[in-house]
């Protein structure tokens, strides 16, 4: 065998992207709708960070003698009730649903990373025991608990976040240990294991990388449902208290009061909501199918790594087939 035409090992590997450069790139090449949705979430974001730049009035500044006027060239989406313009309200409502947003979910993938890495690594009787708590909480409806807590501690963004973001990483912890179980099997976590390696360093090193891509995946699905959980318990009166503009706050009170009269103040708040919500699972189902090896078109992170090693192991079998 000709030792000539063997490609080196850093031609075969080639040059690895870093891990967010490459889930940009792949987003773009292979899901267009993820693309689309992150598009979205980008302009949810700049929206809220910049409000008072973007927003043409305050959030709560009031003309009265625009009270419910139609769309113009003033209030571009209208005005409520009380004359104040609905786009400004609107933009600053991003805001709110972006700090629900990020800060539920940040705490749902948190908890359930903890969870679900002490559950499923350990076993035994604090995976029992873990495991029952789990199945008692989940025995409960979410929105009879989110009620119930929120009606003990009150109205407020910080407490919505909270309520949000313990209940669903509880419930997303049951993923998370799922994939701790199936990685904690493999030969080189025995190897460590065998080294006699401690176990934080096993967790940190060998078990919490290989677990990442369903803890992303947590986290992006779970700003959605964060979102809309909020807007829910804002319309029921339990989330975000006047005068901050919450979108699903806009769609209660005032937005069903004046239905008839002014359809637009619950038109534009809704499908705000409703284009924010599809960005972001869009986003989240893009995310899923990138990490996720098992599912196809998933290749992990190193896919185009992987496409380029097959491709030069290729070319070197031709060449070792026709020198042989």
């Amino acid at each position: 065998m000709d030792e000539s035409v063997r490609p080196t090992s850093a031609e075969v590997e080639g040059k690895r992207r870093p891990l967010l450069i490459d889930l940009f790139v792949r987003l773009i090449k292979e899901k267009p709708l993820g693309s689309v949705g992150a598009v979205i979430v980008l302009i949810m974001f700049l929206a809220g960070i910049f409000a008072e730049l973007l927003a043409p009035f305050g959030m709560n500044e009031m003309i009265l003698a625009d009270r419910l006027s139609l769309p113009s060239g003033v209030h571009i989406l209208g005005a409520d009730h009380l004359g104040r313009d609905l786009l400004s309200r609107i933009i600053f409502g991003a805001r709110i649903s972006m700090f629900v947003g990020l800060g539920g979910a940040a705490l749902d993938a948190l908890l359930a990373t903890l969870i679900g890495i002490v559950s499923g690594f350990f076993g035994g009787k604090i995976d029992i025991t873990l495991q029952r708590f789990v199945d008692a909480w989940m025995c409960f409806p979410p929105m009879f608990i989110f009620l119930t807590i929120m009606a003990i501690l009150g109205p407020g963004i910080l407490q919505v976040i909270l309520v949000l973001g313990i209940a669903g990483g509880i419930r997303s912890s049951r993923v998370v240990r799922s994939a701790v179980i199936g990685v904690k099997e493999n030969i080189y976590v025995e190897a460590a294991r065998a080294i006699g390696a401690p176990a934080r360093r096993i967790l940190y090193k060998h078990i919490l990388p290989n677990v990442l891509a369903p803890i992303i995946i947590i986290f992006t699905v779970a700003m959605g449902r964060m979102i809309i959980t909020e807007a829910t318990l804002s319309f029921l009166g339990f989330g975000i208290p006047p005068p901050d503009p919450s979108w699903g706050g806009m769609l209660s009170r005032d937005g069903r009061r004046y239905m008839r009269f002014a359809p637009h103040m619950a038109l534009w708040p809704g499908l705000a909501l409703a284009i924010v919500v599809y960005g972001i699972n869009m986003l989240g189902d893009a995310m899923r199918d990138i990490l996720d090896p098992r599912l196809r078109g998933g290749l992990g992170r190193y896919s185009g790594v992987a496409k380029q090693r097959a491709k030069k192991a290729k070319t070197w079998g031709r060449e070792l087939v026709s020198r042989e």
